[in-house]
């Protein structure tokens, strides 16, 4: 990619979001501006708005990625994120706005009358939005490493920088405006570089990616590997190498590749002819299963590919609804109406885009294989424009991308910032107040930036379906069980959270940290909706069962206000 034409795409993005985010601030003047907009977003504008922030990096980056390194099982991502907002227009979304609450903490409080209910319900949306923001982060990071070489931890620190000062200045009036503009950002740097790279593909005789699980290079490649790696070939493959293998220093000088595992150094390049099968880095997704792209539920997974579909499913249909970024936006609608309106555009815009994300990861998996050797298969939508079409087209088109994925992660990182920082407002500092707020934005993002330095590895995909997981193992039962049953008591609700919430939250840590690695505890832990769930619904049934005494005085009332429609407007 062509380092000037990227920057110049990313910092034209960066300053219309500034200057998008300082339209919002002009009219940003009372606490209600700054939380919710003083609910006078209507439905159109609200649906871009929640598109925008939705579609994170996770989606523009991480996705293409997970398709090309292992295929069409990744599919399920983007089903699982659109139909994620179909439990929430049928369940959610409207009691949720009838409530009046600010955010998820303020829902739980209200519906319950317990301030340790709120408590514990805000310490999950801070930990749901921190573990949400570190794929942002990520993304920034990788992004900026292509375009200018820097490390990844430098581009995340200026991510961080931007979305303080933005959610910081405007608050939720000023986000929305930002976040509307940058999803149809994000929908047109993806389609105008599909068409022509379709277009490219269809000149070079529309070739077939490999259906099974080794990729092959379509065209000759050279391949740098900054960092010492362990290939495994499964067949010899003639390579020119400029570095170390397996122990041996060679400058320029052709080499067989034996079958079976090979040590390249650092700082090591390799030249592969077209037509050579892809040799493999050791724990790379499709390493040992025997057709693991092209078929669903063939690959070997974590050795138990259907369970972890599952797991995957759960968590991103049922995750959606207590995304706290998410979530906070319906509140900005005038009425619950306005709010299942705005949900049914959002399928449709949703739907849109994830049209086109399957297509990135299958070039990639035809024009840039060699991602799988570098670990950079985040990338694959980055590159392709210059690997397919090149010259000052392949420089526009790449520079296109590159701010559709700046827009991406700025948008989500903007929403999460913001929902994080609300709860630490109302909950951690000693007033509500803009003041406040304003201070909240810097530990809201900070403590996932550092964060961030030190855990960079996981796939932006993975990481998010991680915080699905939570989200679904604590929210889901909380909202459809406080809006549907009435039953439901304080007591219950902190046993759901912490037991169903906390598990999830327990298990995703240590899969981050690489506690387990392989065989069913890792595959647990990795995927832990599938039991963190039922946990979260079972803890909070049986436990308010056991505790009908504790059931709030004001249930009926309550429950009356989120399922009663509000009246319609006079006109006189």
């Amino acid at each position: 990619m062509n380092r000037t034409y990227g920057i110049a795409g990313v910092t034209a993005v960066v300053l219309a979001t500034v200057l998008v985010g300082a339209l919002g601030l002009r009219v940003s003047r009372t606490t209600s501006d700054f939380y919710v907009a003083s609910r006078t977003v209507g439905p159109r504008l609200n649906a871009c708005a929640v598109s925008g922030e939705y579609l994170s990096a996770a989606s523009f980056l991480g996705v293409a990625g997970l398709v090309l390194a292992q295929g069409v099982d990744m599919l399920w991502f983007p089903i699982g994120y659109t139909a994620g907002f179909l439990v929430l227009l049928a369940f959610v979304a409207a009691p949720l706005r009838r409530s009046g609450a600010y955010t998820l903490p303020d829902f739980a409080e209200a519906r319950l009358e317990s301030r340790a209910v709120r408590r514990v319900a805000g310490g999950l949306v801070v930990g749901v939005g921190w573990l949400y923001l570190l794929p942002q982060l990520r993304g920034a990071g990788l992004t900026l490493r292509l375009l200018t070489g820097v490390p990844g931890w430098f581009g995340g620190l200026i991510v961080a920088a931007v979305v303080t000062v933005a959610v910081a200045a405007g608050g939720m009036r000023s986000i929305t405006f930002v976040q509307a503009f940058q999803y149809w950002l994000k929908l047109t740097a993806l389609l105008v570089p599909v068409a022509f790279l379709l277009l490219a593909w269809r000149a070079d005789h529309a070739p077939a990616p490999s259906w099974d699980d080794r990729p092959v290079f379509h065209r000759s490649t050279e391949v740098r590997l900054d960092r010492p790696v362990t290939l495994t070939a499964r067949a010899p493959v003639r390579v020119t190498v400029s570095g170390s293998v397996d122990g041996r220093t060679l400058h320029g000088a052709p080499l067989t590749l034996a079958e079976g595992r090979h040590r390249i150094g650092a700082d090591t390049t390799l030249r592969f002819p077209a037509g050579a099968r892809v040799p493999l880095p050791d724990g790379a997704p499709g390493r040992t299963a025997p057709s693991s792209w092209a078929r669903p539920l063939s690959a070997d997974r974590e050795q138990h590919s259907l369970y972890a579909t599952y797991g995957l499913i759960l968590a991103t249909f049922l995750g959606t609804m207590g995304l706290p970024h998410v979530v906070v936006r319906f509140y900005t609608n005038p009425d619950g109406r306005a709010a299942r309106r705005t949900t049914v555009i959002v399928l449709g815009l949703l739907g849109a885009f994830y049209l086109l994300v399957p297509l990135y990861g299958m070039l990639g998996r035809l024009y840039a294989p060699d991602l799988l050797l570098t670990g950079d298969t985040d990338a694959a939508v980055l590159v392709l424009p210059q690997r397919l079409i090149g010259g000052v087209t392949g420089d526009l088109l790449g520079a296109l991308v590159a701010g559709g994925a700046c827009a991406a992660f700025l948008s989500t990182a903007s929403g999460l910032t913001l929902s994080v920082a609300g709860v630490l407002a109302q909950d951690v500092l000693p007033t509500l107040g803009v003041r406040h707020f304003r201070f909240a934005a810097l530990p809201a993002i900070a403590v996932p930036t550092a964060a961030g330095a030190v855990v960079s590895e996981l796939p932006v995909a993975d990481a998010v379906g991680l915080a699905f997981a939570v989200s679904a193992s604590s929210f889901c039962p909380l909202l459809l069980l406080g809006i549907w049953w009435r039953g439901l008591t304080p007591p219950g609700a902190i046993a759901g959270l912490l037991l169903g919430g906390g598990s999830a939250l327990t298990a995703v840590t240590v899969t981050i940290a690489g506690g387990a690695r392989s065989g069913w505890l890792h595959t647990l832990l990795a995927w832990p909706a599938v039991w963190s769930v039922p946990v979260g619904f079972a803890a909070m049934v049986l436990t308010s069962l056991a505790t009908r005494d504790r059931v709030p005085l004001g249930t009926t009332a309550t429950m009356a206000r989120l399922h009663l429609p509000e009246p319609a407007p006079t006109h006189l």
